[in-house]
């Protein structure tokens, strides 16, 4: 059965806005998975790849293929994809209050009765996944390769999922205390011990820019593929095979920008710099040569993120590296606290 369990929520003009999702119901001996895309509302990649994927949960259902359910919410956020500025997306913070779409989830979870839309929301985002085995989150980062965030209880076997969808690179975490919506659904697997036969990670499918049909076809197999080998699926799919760098999260290196001004990088994503090898340098006022700051690695490396724009303001993340030692700058907690 292919059931539409779609919902409504209110927009900051008090209209009801519809965020879509589909449940593909197969004959319950495999696992509930829960996928979405969108959360950020302008990380546009996952709803492609979502929409694409769907197409091949029709066919697997209709065959008699399907073991688990799956419910697909391809584009998650009504009310972001809705905040248009100056012929720009406002999609990562809720315009009226300045949230950050992707925090707080757990709180809204937990309320009797919310009280602001993004609250409702949240809550009733959760509530749709609340009773999953396997939930991913996909996300787009500015500029980067793609790379997956997991919590250490899921890796090694996280290792899988890295390599079906060719990413280089997953950041292992412990402790997050943002409630994003990961972390809120994770959150009574970890209190219960329950995490053996249960997934969960953010997907990073590269850069904003990166929305194209060769990168959505290729992540949708993936995907595809990896619920297969999970028995949500039943076809046999070999096993992927790809180079995955496993980093903790404090050896990722974030690089900021000391001042504002044209932002030019030296080095591409996925090249290797030394300690000490100047990767960028920011220009703050052409014509001025001594405006110009050049930036170097923290440590040995490979380049992972760039900032998208090339214009920066002053204390921006201009890149992240990963590392094989602890930062000096982190102090715990969040890769992007913001």
């Amino acid at each position: 059965m292919v059931q539409d369990v779609s919902f409504s929520v209110c927009n900051n003009n008090g209209e009801a806005v519809r965020v879509g999702a589909w449940r593909y119901s197969g004959d319950a001996s495999g696992p509930n998975v829960h996928l979405q895309a969108g959360v950020h509302a302008d990380e546009i990649a996952g709803m492609l790849v979502l929409h694409l994927l769907m197409q091949r949960l029709h066919t697997a259902h209709a065959q008699g293929r399907l073991k688990g359910q799956v419910t697909v919410v391809p584009q998650a956020n009504p009310l972001g994809i809705g905040q248009f500025r100056q012929g720009r997306i406002l999609g990562r913070y809720h315009d009226a209050t300045g949230q950050n779409f992707n925090r707080g989830f757990d709180q809204s979870a937990a309320m009797q009765r919310t009280s602001t839309n993004v609250q409702q929301w949240q809550k009733k985002l959760v509530q749709l996944a609340a009773t999953a085995d396997v939930m991913l989150d996909l996300h787009t980062d500015d500029e980067a390769l793609p790379y997956l965030y997991v919590h250490r209880s899921f890796w090694p076997r996280g290792r899988a999922l890295a390599a079906a969808m060719k990413m280089h690179v997953a950041i292992i975490w412990d402790e997050g205390g943002d409630g994003s919506f990961e972390e809120t659904i994770i959150a009574p697997w970890l209190r219960e011990g329950v995490t053996e036969h249960r997934m969960a990670a953010t997907l990073e499918l590269r850069g904003q820019g990166d929305v194209n049909d060769h990168f959505a076809e290729s992540d949708a197999e993936g995907l595809y593929n990896w619920l297969c080998g999970c028995g949500v699926i039943d076809e046999q799919k070999p096993c992927a095979d790809w180079p995955v760098e496993a980093v903790e999260m404090g050896h990722m290196e974030t690089i900021l920008a000391p001042q504002p001004g044209v932002l030019v990088f030296e080095k591409e994503l996925g090249d290797f710099v030394e300690q000490g090898q100047r990767f960028a340098r920011i220009l703050r006022t052409p014509g001025d040569p001594s405006s110009e700051v050049v930036l170097h690695a923290e440590q040995a490396g490979r380049l992972v993120t760039r900032y998208r724009d090339r214009l920066i303001a002053q204390g921006m993340g201009v890149a992240k590296f990963t590392g094989s030692r602890v930062s000096r700058n982190w102090s715990g907690g969040l890769l992007d606290p913001n």
